[in-house]
């Protein structure tokens, strides 16, 4: 028993790695492991990596007009900005597997309500935005608005698949089910 601590090394890194873990392999080893590469894979987040270069694409052209002349563009924007920022804050959170970290957030079940109310609201966006642009009002920027509003559209139709898609994993069709079921 006395010799016991001498047999016990305590040496955490491998004696090839550089002292601090400062190198850019060691960081790069670190980020890869802590992704879900998996998930890029997969249907819903080539889904939501749309919505998030089209969401883009969506607000980017309607930043370019003079959107602040029709006030119902100030809806379009709120909802373009707002849903592009938290989708990509979403996207991020479940590639590095916040799920794991926060097991008190129903993530199942949030990720389906987020792209329920998401697709409303880019729903009403759409109309709003369809509805304003008008051939000679501002012709300048119609190709803007109309380029706007068919890219609004196709938004649109990704949320709403990106709910159907989350409804299927919540109710649990979509994946592995037997770890969303209780044994009997």
């Amino acid at each position: 028993m006395e010799d016991f601590p001498s047999k016990v090394t305590t040496e955490t890194s491998s004696p090839h790695s550089q002292q601090g873990g400062n190198s850019l392999g060691g960081l790069a080893t670190q980020v890869t492991t802590m992704m879900d590469i998996s998930f890029i894979r997969s249907i819903p987040a080539i889904l939501m990596m749309a919505e998030i270069f089209l969401g883009l694409l969506h607000w980017a052209l309607i930043a370019s007009t003079y959107y602040s002349v029709v006030p119902a563009y100030g809806w379009v924007m709120f909802v373009a900005v707002t849903l592009w920022i938290l989708t990509t804050i979403l996207f991020f959170m479940i590639l590095f597997g916040a799920q794991q970290k926060l097991t008190a957030v129903p993530w199942l079940l949030t990720v389906m309500v987020y792209h329920g109310v998401a697709t409303v609201l880019y729903l009403t966006a759409f109309l709003t935005n369809a509805a304003s642009v008008q051939p000679f009002f501002h012709s300048y920027f119609y190709g803007h608005l109309a380029a706007a509003a068919f890219f609004g559209a196709v938004v649109t139709v990704l949320y709403g698949a990106s709910a159907f898609f989350s409804y299927l994993d919540w109710r649990g069709d979509g994946g592995n089910s037997a770890t969303n079921t209780v044994p009997t």
